[in-house]
């Protein structure tokens, strides 16, 4: 590695109005280097970014870029300069070619007119410099999400990259696409950028990140190579407090002989994602859902409350068999759902917090018992209190929240209705460590008092610390159930993967 870096802030500050998102910070990124910026929603990561691609002007600092020191006025700037980025939601548009979003503002002309030709022999060049064997003719928006985020990595790199952003690229991905998009980012270290990877997924930090600076409250926590630094360590420097807080799931306190669940499903199938599932819920205990994308889990998800008919299968509650008409039914049994896209099938942006938690509950009344407005903000604020849902403001418009406390807000609206069976699909994707924490904290309190939980997440050791029991899930069949004591990380990874001997 190079001893010196490559960029480098010094005391980078900046305001918005009388509050500092950034105060006096140092940061660098050394060539041939993965570097990973940590912290929680609100600690300064996204203005740090944006001062480095030129997105956001400093109020005081200095940024060096190689030998000297760099003003990007504008992301152009920053891009002429060598610093490109890729972010989460891909801004290429679907309905060209990869070979015209890789060349989009840039089209190589030939007598004022675009060069075709030439536009998709450089795209090809870009793709296969990357090992990517991706058509440069094929219409961008027929590719998955993975091949679509691979070509805006070879959008950003098809100009002279030295330093390239990268801002959660896996948050859509399966394992198999983030394993390839990891072998194009070690492929680009090779050739010395400096890559900026940020993620919610510590797993994907520890595996791809040489260096992990970590930022609290818009300062600098510190910065540390990743092979020294232990993932307990890293949690209590983002959160600023103990591993106390760390625990999610109560000990169950019932013998296992005595446990009857609460919901039972035997054979359930719908459509071509779920076929013959078999899968109880016991009251007071979480079990954890795991499998690969495409296994089934938000398919079994919906299908054991209400949201999808069944074609073929039974739900008993509580022993007596049941058939859910919809998802009213299914509330109306005590079973709620929470759907994995919060944006679409879970926040209403506009609608105060107070609206969006009480908007279940009117619903299940009906339009012609309309819950009184004193009653909706007394409810409001007893559930912002008991799930501290910051800020407190039952007005607020709940799309202005964070992440983190827009999923309280859901939770609360769940909640409202006194469920017995709470099915979480994904309920801390996209949200940071400490909000991540207070979500399976809270999930291992119902569970505590009674209630039957489904918690399903791609993170593998999220559904550990998180479920009493796990279920694995393969081709839309449950294919295991194991106490989670039993598992670790690695054994679980390992009966997630494994290949189809489950096959008759």
């Amino acid at each position: 590695m190079d001893a010196r870096p490559l960029l480098e802030l010094t005391g980078a500050t900046v305001y918005f109005g009388v509050d500092a998102a950034l105060d006096g910070v140092d940061f660098r990124m050394f060539p041939g280097e993965v570097h990973s910026l940590m912290g929680e929603n609100g600690a300064g990561k996204s203005t740090l970014i944006k001062a480095i691609t030129g997105a956001l002007p400093l109020s005081a600092g200095v940024l060096r870029l190689g030998d000297g020191v760099v003003t990007f006025g504008t992301p152009h700037d920053a891009q002429r300069a060598g610093v490109s980025s890729v972010y989460q939601e891909i801004d290429l548009l679907p309905n060209v070619s990869v070979a015209e979003n890789i060349a989009l503002g840039r089209e190589p002309r030939r007598f004022a007119m675009i060069d075709w030709a030439q536009m998709r022999r450089r795209a090809q060049e870009v793709l296969s410099d990357l090992g990517l064997d991706i058509d440069p003719a094929s219409l961008l928006g027929r590719h998955s999400l993975a091949v679509q985020q691979l070509v805006a990595i070879a959008r950003a790199i098809s100009t002279d990259v030295r330093v390239l952003v990268l801002d959660e690229p896996t948050s859509s991905l399966d394992l198999d696409e983030c394993a390839e998009l990891f072998r194009v980012i070690r492929d680009l270290k090779q050739r010395g950028v400096a890559i900026l990877f940020v993620s919610h997924f510590l797993d994907q930090v520890y595996e791809i990140s040489d260096r992990v600076t970590v930022l609290r409250d818009g300062k600098l926590v510190g910065e540390f190579l990743t092979k020294e630094l232990l993932r307990i360590d890293l949690v209590q420097a983002m959160l600023g407090r103990s591993a106390e807080s760390l625990r999610a799931k109560p000990r169950l306190h019932v013998v296992e002989d005595d446990r009857r669940p609460f919901l039972s499903a035997r054979g359930v199938s719908v459509g071509a994602g779920i076929s013959g599932a078999d899968v109880d819920l016991m009251e007071g205990e979480v079990l954890g859902v795991a499998g690969l994308l495409g296994s089934g889990r938000t398919e079994l998800a919906r299908a054991i409350t209400g949201i999808d008919k069944l074609d073929g299968g039974i739900i008993h509650i509580q022993g007596q068999a049941e058939s859910f008409g919809g998802p009213r039914s299914a509330m109306s049994l005590g079973v709620v759902y929470s759907s994995e896209n919060r944006r679409a099938e879970g926040i209403i942006s506009e609608l105060s917090v107070m609206e969006n938690i009480t908007l279940a509950l009117q619903a299940e009344r009906g339009m012609l018992r309309r819950i009184r407005s004193s009653r909706q903000r007394e409810l409001a604020l007893s559930w912002i209190d008991a799930l501290d849902i910051r800020p407190a403001d039952p007005d607020r418009p709940a799309g202005t929240l964070s992440g983190g406390n827009q999923q309280k807000v859901l939770l609360a609206r769940l909640l409202a209705l006194s469920p017995r069976v709470l099915v979480l699909d994904e309920p801390t994707r996209g949200i940071d460590i400490g909000a991540k924490v207070e979500v399976q904290n809270l999930v291992g309190e119902l569970a505590g008092n009674g209630l039957s939980v489904m918690f399903i997440s791609a993170e593998l050791e999220e559904v550990l610390r998180v479920g009493h029991r796990v279920a694995i899930l393969m081709d839309g069949r449950v294919v295991d159930v194991v106490p989670s004591d039993s598992l670790n990380a690695d054994t679980l990874t390992a009966l997630v993967a494994r290949p189809d001997e489950f096959d008759e």
